[in-house]
C-alpha cells in the first residue's frame, strides 16, 4: 500500500480503538460485511456509481476492524492472498478469471461447453 492508503488505514484503526471495536465480536463486524456487500451489489446493479464506491470504502473499513478483532492487519492479509495467487494459471472467461484447476467445470458443476447457464 502507499504512504496515502497506510495513513487512512491508520486512522480507521484509531477511529475503532477509540469506539472499542478492535474488542468487539468478529462475528458481528463480519454480519457488518455482508450488509454493506449488500449495498454494493444494489448499488452496481442500480448503476449508481457513488453509492458503489462508498460500499467499497465502508467494506474496507469493516475488514480492517475485522482484522484487529483477529489479530491481523489488512495488509497481511491481501499479502497472503496475494502470495497464493501470483503464480497461479487459468482463464478469464466471461470476465471471471477460473484457476487451471477449476477449467474442466463451471461454478454449476457442468462441462464449460455442456452448462445450459453459462453457455460456454
Amino acid at each position: 500500500m502507499n504512504l496515502e492508503t497506510d495513513n487512512l488505514t491508520s486512522k480507521i484503526r484509531k477511529w475503532a480503538i477509540k469506539r472499542n471495536l478492535h474488542l468487539a465480536d468478529p462475528s458481528k463486524q463480519t454480519l457488518k460485511l455482508g450488509e454493506e456487500y449488500g449495498e454494493l451489489c444494489a448499488g452496481l446493479a442500480k448503476g449508481k456509481p457513488e453509492q458503489v464506491k462508498d460500499s467499497i470504502g465502508d467494506m474496507f473499513v469493516v475488514l480492517t476492524i475485522l482484522t484487529m478483532q483477529l489479530g491481523t492487519t489488512v495488509e497481511e492479509c491481501a499479502e497472503y492472498a496475494y502470495k497464493q495467487i501470483k503464480d497461479r494459471k487459468g482463464k478469464t472467461i466471461n470476465g471471471m478469471f477460473v484457476k487451471e484447476d477449476d477449467l474442466n467445470l463451471c461454478p454449476h458443476d457442468h462441462n464449460w461447453d455442456d452448462c445450459p447457464v453459462c453457455r460456454h
